[in-house]
């Protein structure tokens, strides 16, 4: 599924909601000095042609514990769960993030929806043995004030912080640019980690997409030196065109160099378009990040 569809469809219907961090991922191999970060990969962008068993294989050649899903679970049945547990967990695999709510955060108007679709998606986060669910708050709702909105995802990802009390879980919501979705509420970076310090819950952070902050309205460093306690996960791509970091403007070396320094110990997922060979492209990045990221 293209990512960019999706979450358009996502943000129509009114945006997602977000949870934390798994409990059985491998851990990332260590040779030579390494980034204190671990990294994964969002599944959408790679293998989209392929059997999802024969993509979590992918995944794995190219030196990845972890990985990302958007929803790819909807129609399974019971022993497809079972199914892929078992490839995941044979190929050294975990899911550290999935989306998959259709309700979002910031219109007051469907908090009872989108918080029984955070009910409804516990039982199905413990069959993907995953403890993330990523959110978004969904486009801006006519009529109704910034302030009400913002007031609505606040509200919202307390209520849903009460549901997943106690249960190994964390929320994330992520910002999505104005070019990929002129509709979408959170845009800036900035005004989420504002929501994230006022919902105040140690298990709701942020999704940091650095490509869609770059867009929207870059400073990237300065967000993460001011906000490193309340970033859940970091999305890569660059910009333009979401392809691998060095194509675009953005200087992950200095990205990666400060999330080390900041001794970021969270999920890096890689969610970019590939140029060239999937694999190599995946490998080549991850090491770059682990490499850069050493402190």
């Amino acid at each position: 599924m293209n990512r960019r569809r999706f979450g358009r469809t996502l943000a129509g219907a009114a945006g997602l909601a977000g949870l934390g961090s798994p409990t059985l991922l491998a851990k990332e191999p260590a040779s030579g000095p390494r980034a204190p970060f671990k990294i994964s990969v969002m599944l959408w962008t790679v293998f989209q042609h392929l059997p999802f068993e024969e993509r979590l294989e992918r995944v794995a050649q190219a030196g990845y514990h972890s990985l990302e899903l958007v929803g790819e679970f909807k129609h399974w049945s019971p022993e497809e769960f079972q199914n892929v547990n078992r490839k995941k967990r044979s190929l050294g695999l975990g899911f550290d993030a999935t989306s998959g709510l259709t309700h979002g955060i910031a219109d007051p108007g469907q908090r009872p929806a989108f918080l029984a679709e955070v009910r409804a998606m516990i039982p199905v986060l413990e069959k993907l043995e995953c403890a993330t669910l990523i959110a978004l708050s969904g486009n801006r709702v006519p009529g109704l004030s910034r302030s009400d909105q913002r007031q609505s995802c606040i509200d919202g990802l307390k209520q849903a912080a009460e549901i997943i009390e106690g249960k190994n879980l964390r929320l994330l919501v992520e910002n999505i640019d104005p070019e990929e979705n002129p509709r979408y509420y959170l845009t800036s970076a900035a005004e989420g980690f504002e929501i994230i310090r006022a919902v105040g819950h140690p298990h709701v952070k942020f999704l940091y997409d650095i490509y869609h902050e770059q867009v929207a309205e870059g400073n990237l460093i300065e967000k993460l030196e001011k906000n490193i306690d309340f970033t859940g996960v970091v999305h890569i791509a660059d910009v333009p065109g979401r392809h691998e970091p060095g194509t675009g403007e953005i200087d992950y070396r200095n990205i990666f160099k400060k999330l080390g320094q900041l001794k970021y110990d969270r999920y890096v997922a890689m969610e970019y378009l590939p140029t060239f060979d999937p694999v190599e492209s995946l490998r080549n990045n991850r090491e770059r990040a682990l490499r850069e990221g050493a402190v």
